[in-house]
């Protein structure tokens, strides 16, 4: 079986991050020199993947490793625990972020 990215999945974690990370899609497209907001509409609704540079680029504007944003088809079991660790390490992450702010 050949390894296939999920495009859905990869969406909804670039939303997740760029939600995290209190970035707009405008944001976005600024930081990675994109001409028009559309292509990244388009990641997060699962229709496009971003290039290898692309996600290089998001992998270092959020401040998460590449395969914290990209999920692979078939890895069920290895994407929930990244995915529960990940939600843990990020919640702790708002509270900090949450207390310094005060």
């Amino acid at each position: 079986m050949f390894p296939e990215i999920d495009k859905e999945k990869t969406g909804d974690r670039i939303r997740f991050f760029m939600e995290l990370r209190g970035l707009s899609v405008k944001e976005v497209c600024k930081a990675l020199s994109l001409g028009c907001v559309q292509a990244v509409y388009k990641w997060m609704d699962g229709v496009n993947l971003p290039s290898l540079d692309n996600i290089y680029c998001l992998s270092i504007l959020f401040q998460v490793p590449i395969d914290a944003m990209v999920c692979g088809k078939g890895t069920v079991a290895r994407t929930k625990h990244t995915n529960i660790c990940t939600k843990r390490v990020l919640g702790y992450y708002k509270k900090i972020r949450n207390y310094a702010a005060a």
